[in-house]
């Protein structure tokens, strides 16, 4: 990350999509916040692999069908050689196999292209945090994916120091809430959701959102 004038980090930001008409329109958009750069426009997976290994990269914001590398590929190979890079998908397809290819492959985050900037921006800054978002469309199919593919079996157990409120949270990711939507359930603000999903993350080793979602599935709270 680089610092701004106020010395607060600004996150630096790689934006890949083969179609130039939404490449360099996005870029520009999301160089106009104040918290990034983006340092480099893609039209494909061997670039972005090019511009993440000249870094230094915070997150990129990876479109999945691009010729030469896709974005799946492109994902798995960042996961393997620059896990600190964190990826975010944003892409037309919303279908089964593509959202299951990329959270395989290491994405932190999964949107569709209808998604607004201050979508995009949340996503970008929860995925440099270590935190997932998925757009509230995919994780339905997601949620619904595993439900139907996830083999019978007895309830798994979470670990004894999970809170009660932990539990109501995993159990609220597992029905397929975003995190607005959790808060207004239990009527706590969104920050303080955060904070138990990431002491619950941790006391439970999730890895991410959909890590979540099975994990609330094989306990039996979804």
């Amino acid at each position: 990350m680089s610092e701004q004038a106020d010395g607060q980090r600004r996150l630096r930001v790689i934006v890949a999509d083969d179609q130039a008409a939404v490449r360099e329109p996005l870029a520009a958009v999301l160089a106009l916040s104040d918290d990034i750069d983006v340092i480099a426009a893609a039209a494909n997976g061997t670039e972005v692999l090019s511009a993440v290994a000249a870094g230094p990269v915070d997150v990129v914001l990876m479109d999945l069908r691009m010729p030469e590398t896709d974005g799946i590929e492109a994902t798995r190979r960042l996961s393997e050689e620059h896990p600190g890079v964190a990826v975010v998908v944003l892409t037309t397809f919303a279908d089964d196999d593509s959202i299951l290819a990329a959270l395989s492959a290491g994405a932190r985050g999964y949107l569709t292209k209808n998604a607004g900037r201050q979508d995009i921006l949340r996503a970008i800054r929860a995925a440099a945090a270590g935190q997932s978002v998925l757009d509230h469309a995919v994780q339905d199919r997601l949620l619904a994916t595993l439900r139907t593919t996830a083999p019978p079996a007895a309830p798994q157990s979470l670990p004894a120091d999970i809170t009660p409120r932990e539990r109501e949270v995993l159990t609220l990711i597992g029905q397929g809430l975003p995190n607005r939507a959790i808060a207004e359930k239990l009527f706590i603000s969104e920050a303080t959701v955060k904070t138990h999903i990431n002491n619950l993350f941790a006391k439970a080793g999730i890895r991410d959102r959909a890590d979540a979602v099975r994990r609330a599935i094989a306990a039996g709270l979804a």
